[in-house]
């Protein structure tokens, strides 16, 4: 009889050969009926609808959503693929916003297909999908981004309403930036008849300093005798920063977020106190802050440390090299990491503190806090030299997010446009608030985003006097869902809000966050 562990690993084998022919979407025709019964049981397998499933991880939580956030896109495609062949696309304004780098997971996804079924079907999670039977747009007008059909840019936006544009100003006007010339636009408008479209998108592209594209639509049009008449769909200004015309759709998102973000941050920040001109003291109260916030900060990452480790740890009683057991302790090697990236941090806090720009000291520090924190577990084995390299060269996903962080290609554009809008800002409050968020937006590393993101919001801090402030691992489900709230419907009022009541309880005599 073959044992059960046999079994299992014969049916995991089946599941891997899928997943390496690039199966994400796996039906029930893919797997024998044993195999699939046995992954399911297993929790390597979750059924999505019926006869259609998703790998699965089974040591997930009841519940955890990370396996299907990290999958929607690909199974949508596969199932999509599976059931209409090449006949479907998503609707335009899912399109745009695919265009304009917003992977974020939708609640439902808005399908059209000659074939559709005018149907909702249910999805994991609360997500769900809606076919519609529609015709779609001309062969030319479909474009493939990342597996899924979508509308070519210049047929999104004119068949996307102005609704879209109000309710989703930084896709729309990042889409807009990808517009090159007026010709692609004005062949659909003219053959379309889109006389109310075209002054739609003339005053768009106006209100994004696009003039030239502006005034090309509205002349043509009206010399093929359409009446055009402007109304800007924007609800909500544009700030004043131009807008770069060859950057990268992720750099224009950055920006355009950053600055639809800074007036509400400086709403709700509070402003920074007379800064100390003693380093000492500033450096002194760093130190003494360090066992509370590496707890805390180690342990909202899920590490299993205490007060007592990472005390042994910064004394140097942690030696790897005579005590096998602190080589192969997970934890205490995450406490070694910390500790020596939190040096490097104190560095730059004191040159940021002496006068060098913080966005400067980020830029030039971020990567010597990322080697620091895993260089002991390089050095004992747990984690590939090679992962020291720089960023990220794999999709990430953050647990029980429906944000999707930006391609491994997108990165290397995203981070010096991060860094730029750092070293620009002139507030600090913006480069506290909108530097932490975007840092963990981007997820530019393969892991200790978080740590680092924090690293960097106290950075900002106590270069502008605030206090050195520790996010309690008691607060973990507000702070996530506050970044939850900033990634997915572009609201950052509670993660301002979260950071600023923290920030007055750390400035609050004799606070202690342990």
């Amino acid at each position: 009889m073959t044992p059960p562990s046999e079994k299992l690993a014969g049916s995991l084998d089946a599941l891997r050969s899928l997943q390496e022919r690039g199966v994400v979407a796996v039906r029930a025709a893919d797997l024998p009926r044993s195999h699939r019964e046995r992954l399911v049981r297993h929790g390597y397998l979750q059924p999505v609808m019926k006869g259609w499933y998703v790998a699965g991880a089974p040591d997930r939580q009841a519940g955890d959503s990370t396996a299907w956030y990290a999958s929607f896109w690909q199974f949508c495609a596969g199932y999509l693929r599976a059931r209409f062949g090449a006949a479907w696309c998503v609707a335009p304004e899912q399109s745009l916003m695919l265009h304009a780098g917003n992977r974020t997971v939708p609640g439902q996804l808005l399908v059209r297909a000659p074939r559709g079924r005018n149907r909702v079907t249910p999805l994991q999670h609360g997500t769900s999908l809606l076919e519609v039977r529609a015709a779609l747009p001309a062969a030319g007008d479909v474009v493939e981004v990342d597996g899924m059909r979508a509308f070519s840019p210049a047929a999104a936006l004119i068949a996307c309403p102005a609704r879209f544009f109000q309710r989703y100003p930084v896709d729309g006007r990042a889409a807009l930036a990808l517009v090159r010339d007026a010709s692609d636009l004005l062949s659909r408008l003219l053959d379309g008849g889109h006389g109310t479209v075209a002054g739609r998108l003339a005053a768009a592209f106006r209100d994004v300093g696009r003039d030239r594209i502006a005034n090309e639509i509205v002349a043509t049009m009206r010399a093929a005798d359409f009446d055009v008449r402007e109304a800007n769909p924007f609800t909500t200004p544009l700030p004043p920063r131009p807008i770069p015309r060859d950057a990268a759709p992720v750099v224009h998102r950055l920006r355009l977020t950053w600055d639809a973000m800074r007036g509400r941050v400086l709403d709700l920040f509070p402003r920074p106190p007379a800064r100390s001109a003693d380093m000492d003291a500033v450096l002194g109260r760093i130190e003494d802050v360090y066992v509370t916030d590496a707890y805390h900060s180690l342990s909202i990452e899920g590490y299993r440390v205490s007060p007592t480790l990472i005390a042994r740890v910064r004394s140097g009683a942690w030696n790897p090299d005579r005590h096998p057991e602190d080589r192969e302790h997970r934890d205490a090697l995450a406490a070694r990491g910390y500790w020596q990236a939190y040096q490097a941090v104190r560095d730059g806090v004191r040159r940021a503190v002496a006068g060098e720009p913080p966005g400067a000291v980020a830029e030039a520090d971020h990567r010597i806090w990322y080697r620091e924190l895993f260089a002991p577990s390089v050095a004992a084995g747990l984690v590939r030299a090679a992962d020291l390299a720089g960023y990220r060269n794999a999709p990430v996903y953050i647990q029980r997010s429906m944000h999707v962080p930006p391609s491994p290609a997108a990165v290397r554009d995203a981070m010096p446009a991060l860094f730029g809008l750092l070293r620009e800002e002139p507030d600090p409050a913006v480069r506290v608030v909108l530097g932490h968020f975007l840092f963990v937006y981007v997820h530019p590393y393969p892991d200790g985003n978080g740590r680092l993101g924090r690293f960097l919001m106290n950075l900002m801090l106590t270069a502008a006097g605030y206090p050195w402030t520790v996010i309690p691992v008691e607060r973990r489900d507000v702070y996530m869902a506050a970044l939850e709230a900033a990634s997915v419907r572009q609201d950052i009022g509670p993660f301002t809000d979260f950071l600023a009541a923290l920030v007055g309880e750390s400035a609050e005599p004799g606070h202690d966050a342990g």
